[in-house]
């Protein structure tokens, strides 16, 4: 095994120990925040290999901070992917249990599922050749674990990336077939926690304006790593909020112009 194996497995191994003990989210060590992006990649691909066994296949992914809210929330000025799995993937209305995260938070997303494969090519995808893969969009709540980190301008962006940006699941609402008939940069993403308003912006406010753009981003990520889009996935476009932290007894609803909802009360 090479010294970049033994690095990328001891990385994953890390993560991995702490998402088993649900331990607080120490400083990011030198030789993760060091790394260069690829290698935090191949790291988070070894931790996804770690995780599948109990988390299931992965089914998708999620892109991260695609909005200037996040990016500064964060301290990081790039977009990051990170994979979804099958098992953390719940339908709206949800019921989950707090205490099964070290602690949750909650984003606000356009999710879209793929009807055919996006494999690799030559020339980059993007945003009108994505739209003809599209068979549906849905309003989303990401879940986040953000492991109880009160610093996360220290985290880093390859911290985050080695840690598969933070995902810990999705609640997705009713699959709407015919999102064509929208302007998906006009439609109104509003959060409530238990009825009241905590955030609102557009589905433009997303990677260049438009989610379809962060869509193009994850594909062409992924592709380049010989891990393409296939159909029947699932890909997070970003949140149109800022993150926020549900307690026990909460109930998180948020609504996109067109789509409809997803809600997740928390025991």
């Amino acid at each position: 095994m090479s010294s970049d194996s033994r690095r990328i497995a001891r990385a994953a191994r890390y993560y991995y120990d702490i998402h088993q003990s649900k331990q607080l989210l120490p400083p990011t060590p030198e030789e993760i925040a060091g790394a260069g992006i690829d290698e935090a990649y191949a790291m988070q691909e070894a931790l996804q290999a770690l995780l599948i066994p109990e988390r299931g296949a992965v089914v998708g992914y999620k892109i991260a901070l695609t909005t200037p809210v996040m990016q500064q929330l964060m301290g990081i000025d790039h977009a990051i992917a990170g994979a979804i799995f099958a098992r953390r993937v719940h339908s709206s209305p949800a019921t989950l249990r707090h205490t099964d995260y070290t602690r949750i938070a909650v984003e606000c997303e356009i999710a879209m599922r793929l009807g055919v494969d996006l494999p690799a090519r030559g020339k980059p995808y993007g945003k009108e050749d994505v739209a003809d893969a599209v068979a549906a969009c849905m309003p989303s709540i990401e879940l986040i674990d953000d492991h109880a980190c009160d610093q996360y301008k220290l985290v880093g962006g390859c911290g985050l990336i080695a840690n598969n940006a933070w995902n810990a699941g999705c609640v997705l609402g009713p699959a709407v077939a015919d999102w064509r008939a929208l302007d998906l940069a006009a439609v109104v993403g509003v959060m409530e926690i238990n009825g009241v308003e905590t955030g609102r912006g557009r589905g433009g406010d997303v990677m260049s304006g438009h989610p379809l753009h962060a869509l193009a981003w994850v594909a062409n990520a992924v592709a380049a790593r010989d891990r393409p889009l296939r159909r029947g996935m699932i890909v997070q476009t970003g949140s149109v909020v800022a993150t926020q932290w549900p307690k026990p007894g909460d109930t998180v609803t948020v609504r996109f112009t067109g789509l409809g909802e997803a809600s997740v009360r928390f025991l």
